[in-house]
C-alpha cells in the first residue's frame, strides 16, 4: 500500500490521506488514467480486494446535476447552487423573514468573499442559548452546504406547526454558516470539482490551500494532517492561519457562554462523529454523546433505512488532529457533532441532485433529535 504514495495522481477520498489508513478499512481513492495500470499492479501484487465503483469520473460530474428542472441562476432546495446564488439566497431569504431571523457577515475569506452566519429563532427580547450548525468546510462536499441551506428553510417553514421545531426556536437560537470554504466552493463550480482545501498561497510554496478542518487549536498537526504545503491534509503554517477559520473561530469565542451545542456537516461516510478525533482519549461525557448519537442516527434511518455508524472520530473513522469539533468541545462546548452525510462510496463527493431531498430529510431528524435534547438539558 505504501507505493501508492508516491503516485502523484492519487487522490484519497476515504480517509483523507495514506498515513490514515488502516487494517480492516474500506479506502477510496480518485486516480489519473496514466496510472490506472501501475495502480492495479501495485493492489495485484499486494493481494488486496478491490473494485472500481468509478470508472470514469467525468460523466458523474456531469451526471451529477441530474435535476431536470435546474436553472443556473435561480436558487433551488433540491438541487446544487453555486456561491453566488447562495449569497443571493441568503441575504433574500433574511429581508423576508426579518421578524425571525438576522444576518452577519463574519468574516471575509482570503480571496475577499463574505462569510455569512443566520441566526434563526424567536424574538424574545431576551438573550437565549444556541445551537452553532455550520456546512462546506470542505469545498467539494456539495450536499453539506445543500443541507445548510435545506435546515433553513425547513425551521422557517415548520415553526408554529411542528411542535418540537416550535418548541426549540421558542427556547433556543440556531447559528447557521451555510458555507465556510467559500473560496474553495466557489473553485470547485469554476474550476476543479475534486477540490477539498481553502485557497490561500503560502510564501515558499506553488501549492495552494489549507485543509481548514486540520486548521484548529485541537492537537494541531500532530496526527493525521500534513505540515507539507501540496498535501490534502495540509494542517497550515500555523494554528487558525485560514482566514476562513479565523472568522468561525473568533464568533465562536465571542458567543460563547450562549453557544450549547456544535454541528459541522461534511460528507461522506454514513457516520455521526463526537469528540476525540486527536487522540484516544474518550470525551468527558462520553457516554452522553454515544447516547444522543445513537438515538439520532436511529431516528434518521427511520424514514429511508439509511444505516449510520457512530461514536468517537479517532476510532470509528481515524485519527485526525486540528479538526473543528474537537475544538469546539475543547472550548467548553460539551454537545459537539460532525455528521458525514450520504454515501458510502458508490457516487462518493458526486452524489446526484436526486439525492439532495432524502439525504437532508433524513438528517434533519438527526440534527432535531440532537436539537431537543440540547433544548430539554440546558440547565
Amino acid at each position: 500500500m505504501r507505493g501508492l504514495a508516491d503516485i502523484a495522481t492519487i487522490d484519497f477520498w476515504r480517509p483523507d490521506s495514506i498515513d490514515q489508513v488502516a487494517v480492516d478499512i474500506d479506502v477510496d481513492f480518485r486516480v489519473g488514467v496514466k496510472d490506472i495500470a501501475k495502480i492495479q499492479d501495485l493492489l495485484d501484487e499486494s493481494g488486496l480486494e478491490y473494485e472500481v465503483l468509478i470508472e470514469d469520473l467525468q460523466p458523474m460530474i456531469e451526471q451529477q446535476l441530474d435535476n431536470k428542472e435546474r436553472s443556473a441562476t435561480q436558487h433551488s432546495y433540491i438541487k446544487y447552487n453555486d456561491m453566488d446564488t447562495i449569497n443571493a439566497w441568503i441575504t433574500s431569504t433574511v429581508a423576508r423573514n426579518s421578524n425571525f431571523m438576522s444576518l452577519t457577515e463574519i468574516g471575509t475569506s482570503y480571496e475577499g468573499r463574505p462569510i455569512y452566519a443566520i441566526k434563526i429563532g424567536a424574538k424574545t427580547g431576551r438573550s437565549k442559548p444556541a445551537i452553532f450548525m455550520d456546512c462546506g468546510i470542505h469545498a467539494r462536499e456539495w450536499i453539506s452546504p445543500a443541507f445548510c441551506q435545506w435546515f433553513v428553510q425547513e425551521a422557517i417553514g415548520t415553526y408554529g406547526s411542528d411542535p418540537t421545531m416550535t418548541n426549540i426556536l421558542d427556547t433556543m437560537d440556531f447559528l447557521v454558516v451555510p458555507v465556510i470554504n467559500v473560496d474553495g466552493y466557489s473553485y470547485t463550480w469554476s474550476n476543479n470539482r475534486m477540490w477539498r482545501k481553502t485557497r490561500s498561497r503560502k510564501p515558499g510554496s506553488n501549492c495552494r490551500g489549507v485543509d481548514p478542518n486540520r486548521n484548529w487549536d485541537a492537537g494541531w498537526c500532530t496526527v493525521g494532517a500534513s505540515s507539507n504545503p501540496c498535501a490534502e491534509t495540509y494542517c497550515g503554517p500555523q494554528v487558525e492561519s485560514e482566514k476562513e477559520v479565523q472568522a468561525i473561530a473568533n464568533f465562536i469565542r465571542l458567543h460563547k457562554k450562549s453557544i450549547k451545542a456544535y454541528l459541522t456537516i461534511h460528507s461522506y461516510s454514513q457516520m455521526c462523529l463526537f469528540p476525540y478525533s486527536y487522540t484516544y482519549d474518550l470525551a468527558s461525557n462520553h457516554n452522553e454523546l454515544n447516547k444522543i448519537a445513537k438515538g439520532a442516527i436511529n431516528t434518521l434511518a427511520s424514514l429511508y433505512g439509511t444505516q449510520y455508524t457512530y461514536g468517537p472520530g479517532a476510532t470509528t473513522i481515524y485519527l485526525a488532529a486540528g479538526g473543528s469539533d474537537d475544538w469546539a468541545y475543547d472550548l467548553g462546548i460539551k454537545y459537539s457533532f460532525t455528521f458525514e452525510l450520504r454515501d458510502t462510496g458508490r457516487y462518493g463527493f458526486m452524489l446526484p441532485e436526486s439525492q439532495i431531498k432524502p439525504t437532508c430529510e433524513e438528517t434533519m431528524l438527526a440534527i432535531k433529535y440532537i436539537a431537543n435534547y440540547v433544548t430539554n438539558n440546558l440547565y
